[in-house]
């Protein structure tokens, strides 16, 4: 006796024209208005540094005035000058300052750089006891405003001088070690993600060859790294060249940076913003600088560890 199973066709479902072309005929709506947005934040924005651009071609008359938004009415019966950038530029006396600025710039720069590498190799590849309860503090410290703590350090500076004979305010190591240590949590922060991206099987295959840490975090570690250093570069510099609070208050007028002479253009009794207007185009060259040479990884060194 032969059986014989019936084979039951499977249903073939049409899809839905309908809501297949509302989803086409969405998207380009959608992508139009999330540009309108953009472009509505992107100009304002940008609406400051449009306002010191105008300011800064404006004579001290009409600059202390009227407001910069009102050469609109009159564009081109305005008293535009070029001097304030001369003026600016040789009040500012670059000459020294701008080596000030550096030699503040630099070493605070690198500094946090180096010692949070140390700190985020060890958090990400040594097993140590209370690893993640120390890593929890380090990120816990990232919420401590500077502000908070720029007294009781000057206090400690004071204190250091009266008991051993140091003079470390009014000197760069004064800004060096303000700057750093509040540099340290978010740089470990942004590296220790990073390298937890890197592959765990080249570590472990540079110890079976017999390499130490040493070799593995300078020959490994630092060159897969790049792009965090970099992207963490950019930020701690543009926060120390654009500082005048912790310069002003650890290293004073003897050796000033360019952000202090910066707000002496602004004069007296405030006669000054085309000047200060001027000055501020002529100080964020080096940090354009900075930026436009890192910013290939930028990006990537911010993304990496996001995800999984």
């Amino acid at each position: 006796m032969t059986t014989t199973t019936g084979v039951v066709p499977t249903p073939v479902v049409a899809p839905r024209a309908s809501t297949t072309t509302a989803t086409i005929t969405a998207k380009p709506k959608n992508r139009i208005g999330l540009s309108l947005i953009l472009l509505v934040f992107a100009i304002l924005w940008m609406l400051p540094i449009i306002g010191l651009l105008i300011t800064a071609f404006r004579s001290r008359v009409d600059a202390t005035s009227t407001g910069w938004w009102t050469v609109f009415g009159n564009l081109f019966g305005q008293n535009w000058t070029a001097d304030n950038f001369v003026n600016a530029f040789t009040s500012l006396d670059i000459g020294t300052n701008f080596f000030n600025s550096i030699a503040v710039a630099i070493p605070a720069t690198v500094l946090p750089i180096m010692f949070a590498a140390f700190a985020a190799y060890a958090f990400t590849f040594l097993e140590f006891k209370g690893r993640e309860a120390f890593f929890a503090v380090i990120v816990g410290l990232l919420v401590v405003p500077i502000q908070v703590a720029l007294v009781p350090i000057l206090k400690a500076y004071v204190d250091l001088q009266k008991a051993f004979g140091i003079q470390i305010v009014g000197t760069f190591p004064a800004a060096w070690i303000v700057h750093s240590a509040f540099a340290l949590p978010l740089a470990i922060y942004i590296l220790r993600n990073y390298m937890a991206t890197l592959p765990v099987s080249l570590i472990e295959a540079a110890r079976v060859d017999g390499a130490s840490h040493f070799v593995i975090f300078w020959r490994l570690i630092v060159p897969m790294s790049v792009p965090a250093l970099a992207s963490f570069a950019i930020f701690q510099f543009l926060w120390v060249w654009n500082d005048y609070l912790v310069a002003y208050l650890f290293i004073g007028q003897e050796n000033p940076v360019l952000q202090q002479a910066l707000f002496s253009l602004l004069g007296q009794y405030g006669e000054g913003w085309q000047l200060v207007a001027a000055g501020s185009f002529i100080t964020i060259a080096v940090p354009l600088i900075v930026f436009f040479a890192l910013q290939r990884f930028f990006v990537r060194g911010l993304t990496a560890g996001s995800v999984k």
